[in-house]
């Protein structure tokens, strides 16, 4: 961590019950000022770019800006909360001054996540922090234990999935600012639901983006797939460093949140002999252990690089708790569709790489990747699956498909109830996108509400680039209309037997995950194609624990009726998904999978 007496903390710091320091890092400005209704106050310069000026301790609310050289004042990059929005001024927020009641929160241990993604603009119909907090008691009787956030820093206008965010610090104003956020977090943790927060160190925005007219926050030394990095080892990266090392602890000490989900972590750029990642780490824990809680940090990216991300520091690494696998998730996406273009070519053997990504957690684990033209990826079995996030649905996987489409609007109702037991039944942490659990159908296209017309037609344009890549001829859905975020609304209905069954076995797979010894071990199972038995679409996984106990788990992947033979019999399965009360038309036959059907043998105490 950056240990330096002259990297000071930005925004407005109370220095007692009468007074405070108002703080900002401006580089590139030779004089700043404190602007505030009652005029502009000078403010003094502290050196290596920072300004200063301390008055009696302000009300909350009260607004203000900070001039740089005589120009138009300009939110403060460090701002708790704009309550008009990103070019407005900034607001004054106590965060101290809320006063917690979790309930006894001690937080829950990583091999107990089961996470559910949600928007929360688009959750409820209202949009707003105060509407989830409804929605708990469902989730919590599905067997949910971890809420993650979509991110929720200040982004422009009031609709977006809000990786266009420009004020790290502030809470969007749309979804109901900083007090909606702790009131959410505080009814999550009263519920027994853990808080986990995705959150954006890599770049920021491009609308309302005034960092880079303060400093140094970006570099060009770096491209991300959004535009310059953040700068984390360019020149003058110091206070940029301290910055986002301050906005890990405020998410953690302020607004409670039991860990992080680092946005494309591979496109966290630095050089530096201690990497920002191990120091985001580090910090998140310490903040955690204040509170006596454990804190979950985990990457998001697609580098297949476990040991990298995952390994302590004295070994390399950078001490992260936990790496999110897209690799499951393409190959069972590859497995239940039969797509093969764009990056699921690597996975076009469908079964096979499956296979491979319940056995091996990776399946590009340094073998060649068709789609890169190179070798991609290193193993990953030195860790145990628990350190592994699976998915068959998240908000980019959806969102960013021509149409949106979610697995329940696009598959047989068999594959769609396979694909739970594919999520649930695998040795990872579970993530689930929101109404995955009842085959929600409304789809989730990108939206967004920036104002510079040049940016929106920019914007509509890549996206039709971008489908054009993957071969989709298809209308794509108005990023900026009203409409387009209106359409990803939850529906929230499940009063449909078919979408009421598929929630109900979601809720007994998860109660099996509980429940099982077996299923509760993350060592990694034995699988095999039975090819060599004439079935080369069924997948058999025998799961294990401690003490000799396992379970075998057979997975019909496609739409052939099977015969168990005779060697594999173990007498009547103690699970099945194709059965009435899991929406299936009829009762299946003895001996045999039906087409898309999954099945449990063994002993399930």
């Amino acid at each position: 961590m950056i240990d330096d007496p002259e990297i000071h903390p930005a925004g407005v710091i109370p220095l007692d019950h009468e007074s405070a320091r108002w703080r900002v890092w401006a580089p590139k400005a030779k004089a700043v000022e404190l602007a505030l209704d009652r005029g502009h106050l000078a403010m003094e310069d502290e050196g290596r770019g920072f300004f200063g000026v301390t008055t009696p301790l302000p009300s909350p609310g009260t607004r203000y800006a900070y001039a740089l050289d005589g120009g138009d004042p300009l939110p403060d990059p460090c701002s708790r909360w704009q309550p008009e929005g990103v070019s407005k001024p900034s607001a004054v927020f106590y965060p101290e001054r809320f006063a917690w009641d979790e309930g006894g929160w001690r937080g829950i241990d990583r091999a107990d996540l089961v996470i559910y993604e949600l928007h929360v603009g688009t959750f409820t119909p209202e949009g707003t922090f105060d509407a989830v907090i409804p929605r708990l008691g469902d989730l919590l009787d599905l067997g949910i234990t971890a809420v993650e956030l979509m991110p929720v820093a200040q982004f422009p206008g009031s609709r977006s999935w809000g990786y266009d965010g420009v004020q790290p610090f502030a809470v969007q104003d749309s979804y109901g600012g900083p007090e909606g956020l702790k009131r959410l977090v505080e009814a999550c943790h009263r519920a027994g639901l853990a808080v986990l927060l995705d959150a954006i160190y890599n770049h920021f925005g491009p609308e309302g983006n005034y960092l880079p007219t303060f400093g140094h926050y970006l570099t060009e030394k770096y491209k991300t797939d959004w535009g310059p990095a953040l700068n984390f080892d360019d020149k003058g990266c110091d206070p940029a460093r301290a910055m986002v090392l301050d906005n890990v602890r405020m998410w953690i000490r302020d607004y409670r949140f039991d860990g992080l989900r680092l946005d494309a972590a591979d496109q966290i750029y630095d050089r530096s002999p201690r990497h920002i990642l191990g120091e985001i780490a580090e910090v998140a824990r310490a903040e955690g252990a204040k509170l006596g809680r454990p804190i979950h940090v985990f990457a998001e990216t697609d580098q297949n690089d476990a040991p990298r991300y995952l390994r302590p520091v004295d070994r390399g690494g950078y001490g992260l708790g936990g790496h999110w696998t897209d690799d499951f998730h393409h190959a069972a996406h590859a497995t239940l569709t039969g797509e093969s273009n764009g990056y699921y070519k690597d996975f076009a053997d469908g079964p096979a790489a499956l296979a491979k990504a319940m056995s091996s957690v990776f399946v590009n684990d340094g073998r060649y990747s068709p789609f890169r033209e190179r070798r991609h990826g290193t193993p990953a079995t030195e860790f145990p699956g628990d350190r592994f996030v699976a998915f068959t649905q998240n908000h980019d996987q959806v969102g960013n498909r021509a149409k949106s489409d979610r697995n329940a609007a696009s598959l047989d109702p068999a594959a769609v109830r396979l694909a739970a037991g594919i999520l649930l039944l695998a040795p990872r942490l579970p993530l689930l996108f929101m109404g995955e659990e009842y085959g929600e159908t409304n789809p989730f296209p990108f939206f967004s509400d920036f104002h510079d017309p040049k940016l929106v037609e920019a914007v509509r344009e890549g996206r039709k680039k971008e489908f054009a890549y993957f071969g989709w001829d298809v209308e794509v859905p108005d990023p900026f209309a009203a409409s387009t975020r209106d359409s990803a609304v939850l529906s929230w209905d499940w009063s449909d037997p078919s979408r009421a069954g598929l929630r109900r076995l979601y809720r007994d797979l998860l109660r099996l995950r509980r429940e099982s010894a077996v299923l509760r071990d993350f060592r990694h199972p034995r699988v095999r194609l039975l090819g060599d038995l004439g079935a080369p679409s069924v997948l058999e996984m025998v799961r294990s624990a401690e003490g000799g106990r396992s379970l075998t788990i057979y997975l019909n992947l496609g739409p052939e009726l099977w015969s168990v033979p005779e060697s594999l019999f173990q007498g009547p399965p103690s699970f099945r998904s194709e059965v009435p009360a899991y929406g299936a038309p009829a009762e299946p036959e003895p001996g045999r999978l039906s087409p898309w059907e999954f099945a449990i043998f063994g002993d399930l105490g």
